[in-house]
């Protein structure tokens, strides 16, 4: 029996009607899961970057009652790092501070009207996280959690491709951040799943949720028995 800890972004809950609880059984980290018997600690938020579950790590006390129960570390986080943030992060995510809450509503629905606009003329620059800090980022939660857990097995994701209005299909920092996570992966000996082999058609021809983003439920069963077996391939305990 494995128990998968895993760091995630809204691909780790989100299906084709939007968000789910943690333990639905359709998601694809507890498809894993239950592929091995186990089950899945998620650590998960919305639009995470590898910087987001890096904090999470280092400031969460319930995470970290988690590390000596894993069996096994999926970094399943990076995918959003490479989508296009016309303003940068700290404004972007600095909106949802904004009062009064008139205000707030009036700026967030006008930098995601512009959005779209922004991401094809500045031609998907800049990312939400460039691929060094993504890579840094997750070389430290490694290296900070083998600090404790010396042999805990590990894998990773390499990010999928999207067909998103919302940036109107924009995904030129894609290339790059596959490059620099394949380059730390193959450095640090973590096995990767490459999400855009496992669900690029599903994606691109309009099979996953309506925002172009997330996947329906065909893809999580897929996705989450690729990652089965590539976690019983690194030596996690299966039934």
């Amino acid at each position: 029996m494995s128990r998968l800890l895993f760091f995630g972004d809204s691909l780790s809950f989100h299906g084709p009607d939007g968000p789910m609880p943690a333990d639905e059984p359709r998601l694809w980290p507890n498809v894993a899961a239950a592929e091995l018997g186990g089950t899945t600690d998620l650590v998960a938020g919305f639009g995470w970057t590898a910087r987001d579950a890096y904090w999470s790590l280092v400031g969460d006390p319930h995470v970290w009652t988690l590390l000596p129960k894993a069996d096994v570390l999926v970094l399943g986080v990076g995918s959003m790092d490479t989508l296009p943030s016309p303003l940068p992060t700290y404004l972007r995510q600095g909106l949802r501070y904004m009062r009064p809450d008139g205000l707030r509503r009036w700026a967030r629905a006008r930098y995601l009207a512009a959005q779209p606009w922004l991401a094809q003329v500045m031609r998907g620059r800049p990312v939400a996280l460039p691929p060094a800090l993504t890579v840094r980022y997750l070389d430290l939660i490694l290296t900070s959690i083998r600090a404790l857990r010396p042999t805990l097995p590990a894998v990773g994701v390499l990010p999928p491709r999207h067909r998103s209005p919302a940036y109107r299909g924009v995904h030129t920092g894609r290339a790059a951040g596959v490059t620099a996570i394949s380059r730390w992966a193959a450095s640090a000996g973590v096995p990767l799943l490459d999400l855009a082999e496992l669900t690029g058609d599903h994606v691109i021809g309009g099979h996953g949720n309506i925002d172009g983003i997330h996947w329906g439920w065909d893809a999580h069963k897929v996705v989450g028995l690729a990652l089965a077996e590539l976690a019983a391939a690194t030596g996690a305990k299966s039934t």
